[in-house]
């Protein structure tokens, strides 16, 4: 398995370690209900060092992202982030990403999931084929955490002159934070405000350690795969492999906001074939059970007789203090307050449509 930096700095604080996507990763520390619960009252430490991490530069850089993926690159500020997705031909979701557009306006950054990485980056390497443009996989080279929780900007202001306030949602900068030269952006993926960090490998141990001395005061600690799972659901954010992908498109999971038709994307006339026929024949919606078996994923989901989806996530809520889950269900039965079940074996529990997403934070 591959490690990241940060594996000795997991084992000293008793981190569980399980292999994720090849990697050998923590999945939690303490409990999982228990660090989802810190990570919303005040702030955890995640390393993200599997996630795959890619420079695209060239004088057709943009003109590459424009096929690549889902978004319009010739839209996005410089030191701005989108959200998009990378599709094949029949409009079928590849993995999901984030294009960052870096402060010259001309270089380009992206953030993909670690379980695609292989197969993203030669999709990258086909498309790149017919552009001038370089595709660096920086993933071995650039480290990367992340800080989530309301108390994320006070701890981090503590040790960069950086005026964090300054970074908008899905922006980011680049300067010193506790000594090093590093990238900082403000997305987030657990509904928390938060920063994700990116700096050279050697320095992230001695990184991770100065945000988790900055944060005593603030009961910052590091937090497992786990409890992120929790957050995001939470806070309904798609993952790759669940809510998302190669039998989903991005229309399919109400991803709608990271396409745009403006461009030549692979896999647009799909989308529009679909568009034309009347729309997506299903919708992703949420779960909420008072059932004491938590849904889990794979499970069916049942109206009367008809198996009509499956649960793609599902979790005990520690913020909502219940039971969540995700489907895809036809139209008819994707209304809120609609009753279906979900089935445990030879058991059913009923689960209630609900809007997504189950948790979003007071601004």
């Amino acid at each position: 398995m591959k490690e990241t930096a940060l594996k000795s700095t997991h084992v000293h604080h008793r981190a569980r370690m399980v292999d994720f996507a090849g990697w050998e990763m923590p999945v939690q520390y303490t409990g999982i209900r228990e660090e989802a619960a810190h990570v919303r009252k005040h702030a955890g430490l995640f390393d993200l060092g599997h996630m795959g991490r890619v420079r695209v530069k060239g004088a057709q850089a943009e003109d590459f992202l424009q096929k690549l993926q889902t978004n319009d690159a010739a839209k996005i500020p410089a030191g701005a982030i989108r959200y998009a997705m990378i599709l094949d031909e029949n409009g079928l979701t590849q993995d999901d990403i984030l294009v960052y557009r870096h402060q010259n306006s001309v270089d380009f950054f992206l953030v993909i999931n670690a379980g695609n990485s292989e197969r993203d980056l030669g999709i990258m390497r086909d498309t790149a084929s017919g552009f001038d443009v370089s595709v660096v996989d920086q993933t071995e080279e650039l480290g990367m955490f992340a800080i989530q929780g309301p108390a994320s900007q006070d701890i981090v202001q503590k040790i960069t002159d950086i005026d964090l306030s300054a970074i908008g949602y899905y922006r980011w900068t680049e300067g010193d934070v506790a000594g090093h030269h590093v990238e900082i952006s403000r997305t987030g993926y657990t509904g928390e405000d938060g920063f994700e960090v990116y700096a050279e490998q050697a320095k992230i141990v001695e990184l991770f350690d100065a945000f988790l001395n900055a944060g005593k005061d603030h009961e910052l600690r590091p937090i497992g795969l786990a409890a992120r799972d929790t957050l995001r659901l939470e806070a309904g954010m798609p993952l790759y492999g669940h809510e998302i992908d190669e039998t989903t498109t991005p229309l399919d999971a109400g991803l709608d906001f990271g396409v745009k038709f403006t461009h030549d994307f692979t896999g647009r006339a799909a989308l529009e074939k679909i568009q034309a026929a009347g729309g997506p024949k299903r919708r992703l919606v949420g779960l909420t059970t008072e059932s004491r078996r938590v849904p889990r994923q794979g499970y069916p989901v049942m109206s009367g007789d008809n198996e009509v989806g499956c649960i793609l996530s599902g979790a005990v809520s520690p913020t909502l203090d219940t039971n969540i889950a995700t489907t895809y269900l036809p139209h008819d039965l994707a209304e809120v307050g609609t009753t279906v079940e979900f089935a445990i074996r030879d058991k059913r529990e009923s689960a209630t449509v609900v809007h997504l997403p189950f948790y979003k934070r007071q601004r």
